[in-house]
């Protein structure tokens, strides 16, 4: 986490609540490399935390009450501690709300308390500012009200050290965290998600890729070769509550359940195939899509062992036409940046990244051409689509903290 990132979300709190808060807390967004859509098929995805963050400051208050304010939104929402409803005038707090809502469940005890949200994420890049604030609230909630996440309860709360500080999180709590954040925006959010944005958001490491097994909820962080990772934001607002993300994973269970398995993962491309006949077109479509991505994964980390940066970058691209062909949820502007990149000598490999529908491309570029890369897509965006576009260059970053 930047300091600036740190004295933003300060001075947003001081400014509403007139004193300064007591505990601070980041999450950093991420970018899927590789995998789209095959979390919530019990698949393999490659992801990276990206210097992008959704701070939050905080501290107790006395009267029951809980405030939230937003550098990005006008109104504060302020709610009762134990109550937990959506309030249409402020959806942006939903996250927030549905995450406190899975802590009371597991029977977490929280009283009042102020927080101050800040965000660097691109709102609707897809780069998941929501599972970003998702665990930034509960890691916050933590720090006021120490506890301990455990296979489906709690432990011991943890104990403060001598300047107030409290324990690192240990790898079983990050997962448990990880499965509090899924099921917030699951349950009250509305979005039939996987996990791969939350545990993404846990779990980085600097200059590491996250691999992550969805069915054992493994977690391995090789190193991430040193090619310039670019994101390029189509200006399409991604926005998943309209029900296209939760009708693509509708298809995929249909489709797992009718070539007789609980999840793609374990379908093989043949036995899609051989059963296409049973299949509607579109559950047909995304079950290719998802168990040939799944193959292209595992191709993708054997290629990074390797350091075949070339080969990856095919598989990339592959995974876009697959997104845009078989899924179906790219968008004009998206191809045209996966287009754009593709011309460009120093791009190894580009494609959607996140649910789509909008959002943003990965672009994977030799070092020493992202300047020339980032000066081409500027220019032939705008030529294209008519609207500007900056590209950001992202540092592979540590999970939240």
């Amino acid at each position: 986490m930047t300091n600036s990132a740190i004295q933003d979300v300060q001075a947003l709190f001081k400014k509403h609540f007139h004193h300064t808060a007591p505990q601070t807390v980041c999450a950093p967004g991420r970018l899927e490399l590789l995998g789209n859509h095959t979390d919530y098929n019990d698949g393999l995805v490659m992801a990276l935390a990206v210097d992008r963050y959704i701070t939050i400051a905080a501290g107790p208050r006395a009267d029951g009450k809980i405030e939230l304010v937003s550098s990005l939104f006008p109104q504060p929402e302020i709610f009762p501690a134990n109550e937990f409803r959506k309030n249409p005038a402020a959806p942006w707090a939903d996250y927030v709300k549905g995450t406190l809502e899975q802590l009371h469940k597991r029977g977490v005890h929280f009283t009042g308390f102020n927080a101050a949200i800040h965000g660097t994420i691109p709102m609707g890049a897809g780069m998941s500012s929501s599972a970003a604030l998702e665990v930034a609230t509960a890691l916050m909630v933590r720090k006021l009200f120490p506890f301990s996440p455990t296979l489906g309860g709690l432990g011991a709360a943890p104990a403060r050290d001598a300047k107030g500080g409290l324990p690192p999180i240990t790898p079983v709590e990050r997962l448990e965290f990880a499965k509090i954040a899924q099921a917030a925006e699951n349950q009250f959010v509305g979005v039939k998600c996987g996990i791969l944005d939350q545990i993404a958001s846990l779990f980085g490491k600097a200059w590491s890729v996250i691999d992550i097994d969805c069915r054992s909820l493994t977690v391995e962080n090789p190193p991430m070769p040193g090619e310039a990772i670019i994101v390029c934001n189509s200006g399409v607002k991604h926005e998943l509550i309209g029900g296209e993300y939760n009708e693509l994973r509708q298809n995929c269970e249909n489709a797992a359940k009718k070539l007789g398995a609980k999840f793609l993962r374990t379908v093989e491309l043949k036995q899609v195939e051989t059963a296409k006949s049973k299949l509607s077109e579109r559950e047909y479509a995304c079950a290719h899509h998802v168990v040939s991505e799944i193959a292209r994964v595992v191709a993708g980390a054997r290629a990074l062992r390797e350091g075949d940066h070339a080969q990856f970058g095919q598989y990339m691209f592959q995974s876009h036409a697959s997104s845009r062909d078989q899924l179906r949820n790219s968008t004009k502007e998206l191809d045209v940046l996966v287009d754009l990149a593709r011309q460009h000598a120093g791009c190894l490999g580009a494609r959607l990244t996140g649910g789509g529908f909008g959002g943003a491309t990965i672009n994977l570029v030799r070092h020493h051409e992202a300047e020339s890369f980032i000066v081409h897509m500027q220019r032939a965006y705008e030529k294209a689509v008519g609207v500007k576009m900056t590209p950001i260059v992202c540092q592979i970053v540590d999970g939240a903290a």
